[in-house]
């Protein structure tokens, strides 16, 4: 796992990694380790919808890891729970420079069936949890970089949350998800607005890989089903890796950026900006007005309502 060049490890650097102990966040942890990162794996070790947690989960991987990662069992939905994990990194290992923001769980059906604790669940788990953990370890980063931690100029700081592209494509059923992945893209950019004069960066990964999200997929067609069983052969350590490499001193210039990883694919995509636009200087629009103005310059570029699963339903590079 460990392929990367001297210059690019990641020795002497803390990491915390929510939801690390299991699918896309296990990987992450071990890859960061073996790119000689010190580890707090951050996972309650809940089901896929976060019920019956056991703290054995994440204490066997940080033993797995050996004496460079420690395990952190309280759920990061949080907010006390998240600067104990951020207190944690401080206590056993002297700092903290590498946040990945991981932690997820499902709760999936149709808007118009949905429990509204569901959807507070998912929220609380995927996105305040995200937010809780940056709001807590970002004060020790600012630090790091006026201490000139790791050396002058201050490149360490790191922020990584992890997405879906359900967040910015949709999917059937994954109201409460998506919302939670697309906030994830907010919260993203402005932590890298917020800390970019700190030297501290902050991206986003969208993963395409066997997880326990792809094994709950229940297709809708046979295009999903295709896509589930293209998904369930591609490994995580591909997403990992990326991950490494945004936390390596080569990822020093690249913040408010969002990537996805399929296989050996690596996407950088394009993120909302105006397409189009009309403009009315003799009047107040009206519906009339606006409707032809918007036929001969919106409809055409109307983005249309395919799920991220049917966009990326090809053979994956494994």
């Amino acid at each position: 796992m460990n392929n990367t060049s001297d210059a690019h490890r990641l020795d002497g650097r803390v990491a915390l990694v929510s939801g690390g102990a299991r699918g896309v966040g296990l990987a992450i942890s071990q890859t960061l380790a073996a790119q000689g990162a010190k580890v707090v794996v951050a996972d309650a070790g809940g089901a896929i919808d976060g019920s019956d947690t056991d703290p054995a989960i994440a204490q066997a991987v940080a033993t797995e890891l050996g004496d460079n990662a420690v395990a952190f069992t309280e759920s990061i939905a949080d907010a006390g729970a998240a600067q104990a994990a951020v207190a944690l990194a401080n206590e056993a290992f002297g700092g903290l420079d590498i946040l990945v923001n991981n932690a997820a769980i499902l709760r999936d059906g149709f808007i118009f069936k949905s429990d509204p604790t569901d959807f507070d669940a998912v929220l609380k788990t995927n996105l305040a949890g995200a937010w809780y953990l940056t709001n807590a370890a970002t004060p020790l980063m600012r630090q790091n970089a006026k201490d000139d931690r790791g050396g002058e100029p201050y490149d360490w700081g790191r922020v990584v949350n992890i997405t879906s592209t359900a967040g910015f494509y949709g999917n059937f059923g994954q109201s409460s998800y998506a919302s939670a992945k697309s906030g994830m893209l907010g919260l993203m950019r402005t932590t890298a607005m917020d800390l970019a004069r700190a030297g501290i960066t902050c991206n986003a990964v969208a993963p395409f890989a066997a997880t326990r999200v792809t094994d709950t997929i229940v297709p809708a067609n046979d295009e999903q089903a295709t896509y589930k069983e293209r998904a369930l052969k591609v490994s995580p350590n591909h997403v990992a890796m990326v991950v490494a490499w945004l936390c390596s001193p080569a990822g020093q210039t690249i913040n408010g950026q969002l990537f996805g990883v399929r296989g050996r694919e690596v996407f950088l995509f394009s993120q909302p900006r105006p397409v189009a636009t009309v403009v009315r200087d003799d009047a107040d629009w009206d519906v009339g007005a606006l409707s032809a103005a918007a036929a001969e310059n919106f409809t055409p570029l109307y983005t249309d309502l395919k799920t991220d699963l049917e966009v990326f339903n090809t053979d994956p590079k494994v």
